[in-house]
């Protein structure tokens, strides 16, 4: 397999005690603090506005700095807090999201085989921790998510990693399906963990610079993201349990990543 080289490819502070499982420090409300979050460095994992709320100098920011706006309903904001949000807050990300163009060179560059995990719609903060942890403990080079609909990346999930993602990139792409693409224009193979074929994953070559897909904990992988693997395997389940946590399935993929890598 060719492994080339020309991967293509990126204030006022106010905090309360929540009503919710939510932790403080973990966001920051009010129009004047979300705007200079925004503005920062920091990095900003999406903003909840309230549905009738306009505020063309929050959304102009948020856009530049590609962060999701979740238009939701008032309930929703006081359930988080009830302090004056005035209508809008904003998830500050535990991590600094990395590029991943850089962290796919970087890997090549210390002459490494390339090992990417990427996360499809995982929701379940506590299972995105554990896969983080398992997946730096393999050696990984990066996490990737989507922009929209990934698990909050706060303190819960920090400390679910068992710190894990301190020391593992989390990359965030617009489009899973094209930044796969991408990959596999660089001399990547990707595979999708899915129960929608007969073949184990045990039967396909992971020794090379590999991607390794996990769907969501609800409905497994996008149809355009299976599409777009070079392969498909299953993990052989003989209970009577359908499936396994994700975070599992993940470990397993993982290492057997390990185990052809000798």
């Amino acid at each position: 397999m060719e492994n080339r080289k020309n991967f293509r490819v990126k204030g006022g502070k106010h905090f309360t005690r929540p009503t919710s499982t939510v932790n403080a420090e973990d966001f920051v409300f009010g129009v004047q603090s979300v705007m200079e979050l925004l503005k920062s460095e920091k990095d900003v994992d999406k903003v909840l506005m309230l549905k009738d709320l306009d505020n063309p100098e929050i959304e102009q920011w948020a856009r530049k700095k590609q962060v999701f706006i979740q238009r939701v309903p008032l309930e929703k904001l006081n359930r988080i807090t009830r302090k004056n949000h005035q209508g809008v807050l904003a998830f500050v990300s535990a991590v600094n999201y990395a590029r991943l163009s850089n962290v796919v060179a970087d890997a090549y560059e210390k002459g490494k085989v390339p090992l990417i995990v990427f996360l499809d719609r995982i929701t379940d903060v506590r299972n995105f921790g554990a896969i983080a942890r398992t997946a730096e403990a393999c050696g990984a080079d990066a996490i990737v998510i989507p922009s929209r609909g990934s698990a909050q990346i706060g303190s819960d999930a920090m400390k679910t990693s068992s710190g894990a993602l301190s020391h593992i990139p989390v990359c965030k792409e617009n489009d899973l399906t094209m930044a796969v693409g991408q990959l596999q224009d660089s001399g990547f193979r990707v595979i999708g963990c899915t129960e929608k074929t007969d073949t184990l994953y045990t039967a396909h070559d992971l020794s090379g610079p590999m991607a390794v897909v996990m769907g969501s904990e609800e409905d497994g992988i996008s149809d355009s993201l299976i599409r777009k693997c070079d392969y498909l395997g299953k993990i052989p389940m003989l209970g009577k349990i359908e499936s396994l946590n994700v975070s599992v399935a993940t470990g397993i993929l993982l290492y057997e990543v390990i185990r052809q890598r000798g």
